[in-house]
């Protein structure tokens, strides 16, 4: 058990650095918001963006309660898995359910870290327009674009930074999708590991959760005589 916990541990304190060093990198030195640099060719780049709801940039409303109670969610969620992964190792499972059940926890985790504290060790400018948030009822003065609703700031209330964008379109000739984006979605290391995971366990989970096999004969309760 304890060696199971330690590779999968290994894996999820991984994923957890690396989501947050280029979190820390992107945020510290990027200074233009929503433009394009491309990676590998033009299919997949680097686009620094921040999105104030779930993985993917999912919206949850524009009030503060909206926002609290994601990321409470979000912390009960991470205590669930938490827990369930630990009574998991203890049952014998495999190593392999264990790394896929890391790879939801470290994600979900790393996305949680970034609500919690990044209001408190970046700057805020509520005027970048992934702070505004209509229907908070927060106004700040933005100068030339004028007074400009914003949302909320603090513990649990921060944003979650997004960089990764793949960048195919339909064909054509895919009937009501042709031309669209593939996958328009902006995410971070934190959003494909909880993606990962999950379909590490649906692909093998015939694998993850055996059926148990039916004994061909009854016990025989030996107290009953005939």
């Amino acid at each position: 058990m304890k060696k199971k916990l330690l590779i999968a541990g290994l894996i999820v304190l991984l994923v957890l650095v690396l989501d947050q060093v280029l979190k820390i990198w992107v945020k510290s030195t990027f200074t233009v918001y929503d433009e394009p640099i491309n990676l590998l060719g033009d299919w997949f780049r680097l686009i620094y963006i921040e999105n104030q709801g779930m993985a993917f940039g999912t919206t949850f409303g524009s009030s503060q309660w909206a926002k609290l109670a994601l990321s409470i969610f979000r912390i009960g969620a991470i205590i669930g898995i938490g827990y369930y992964w630990y009574k998991q190792a203890k049952a014998g499972v495999r190593t392999e359910f264990l790394i896929a059940l890391g790879f939801i926890f470290a994600g979900a985790t790393g996305n949680l870290i970034d609500s919690m504290f990044y209001d408190f060790v970046f700057n805020y400018d509520p005027c970048i327009s992934f702070n505004h948030l209509p229907g908070s009822g927060i106004k700040s003065d933005c100068g030339i674009f004028g007074e400009i609703e914003t949302r909320h700031t603090g513990f649990l209330q921060g944003n979650v930074v997004d960089m990764f964008q793949f960048n195919f379109t339909w064909p054509s000739w895919v009937p009501g999708l042709g031309g669209n984006e593939v996958f328009p979605a902006i995410w971070n290391i934190a959003d494909a590991s909880i993606s990962l995971g999950v379909i590490m366990i649906l692909i093998r989970q015939r694998k993850y959760f055996p059926k148990k096999k039916k004994n061909e004969e009854l016990p025989v309760d030996e107290s009953v005589q005939e």
